[in-house]
């Protein structure tokens, strides 16, 4: 029987594998009403990645590299369980997602998985304090203990005079450090970052590199960048071509 609840890795075991995972999408197809003259269209299989494996380990930052099709945010989002293969398997903190329900693969990933994205995704009406604090409204946690959290998370990453502003009051680079503080919250053992320098100018994306350097001290982070110089600040790279590995190392 499949199990509903993740079994803690050890420090030697990789935080995150995926073996001969494949991930395909159904696009197109129709039911006589939208074709060309009435006709139906055929539903066409889209392969987005394609037989790729790959293991994470904490203290390392891995790229993941490609051009834009590549597969790149699909494995990504498989990684950090927002989604699950059509073939193969994806492991995180000891679990296979596709062994776990909705409901409780949303608490595996709430548990385990950060997530900073390029459009940092904060809620506008809230302060930076309470955007760090959002994942841990969902654990239960008392308004004390997040806000103590969200304070220390702040300080961190170099925001303490920010507490209270909005994003709105917030320059690019800050509001992306305030999404690395948020993605800490729980204490994730893997972080994913999905071109988390995308919208920062060169001397501001290298601020976020660096911090993100800092986090891969004490768990894994995967970062998938168009950006070779972003690239070239990792430890090793997983290469993808047409949803394929395709690197050597």
């Amino acid at each position: 029987m499949a199990t509903e609840s993740a079994t803690p890795p050890s420090e030697s075991d990789p935080v995150v594998t995926c073996t001969n995972v494949r991930r395909t999408f159904t696009r197109g197809g129709g039911d006589g009403i939208g074709g060309i003259g009435g006709r139906a269209t055929a539903a066409e299989t889209v392969t987005a990645v394609d037989d790729v494996s790959a293991a994470l380990s904490a203290g390392e930052l891995v790229g993941l590299a490609g051009p834009s099709g590549s597969g790149k945010t699909t494995l990504l989002h498989l990684l950090a369980g927002l989604d699950t293969p059509s073939a193969g398997t994806v492991t995180l903190a000891g679990t296979d997602t596709q062994s776990l329900s909705r409901r409780h693969l949303t608490r595996l990933r709430l548990d385990h998985v950060g997530i900073v994205f390029q459009h940092f995704h904060l809620l506008p009406a809230l302060s930076a304090r309470a955007n760090v604090a959002v994942p841990l409204v969902e654990l239960g946690w008392s308004k004390r203990r997040r806000r103590e959290r969200a304070a220390s998370l702040l300080e961190r990453v170099g925001l303490s005079d920010r507490l209270t502003h909005r994003p709105g009051e917030l320059s690019g680079g800050e509001q992306q450090r305030v999404a690395v503080a948020r993605a800490l919250a729980t204490d994730p053992t893997l972080v994913v970052a999905d071109e988390p320098t995308g919208e920062l100018d060169t001397a501001t994306g290298t601020q976020v590199l660096d911090l993100l350097r800092e986090v891969a001290t004490d768990r894994a982070v995967v970062l998938a960048s168009h950006d070779q110089q972003a690239l070239d600040r990792t430890d090793r790279q997983l290469r993808l071509r047409d949803g394929t590995r395709v690197d050597t190392a």
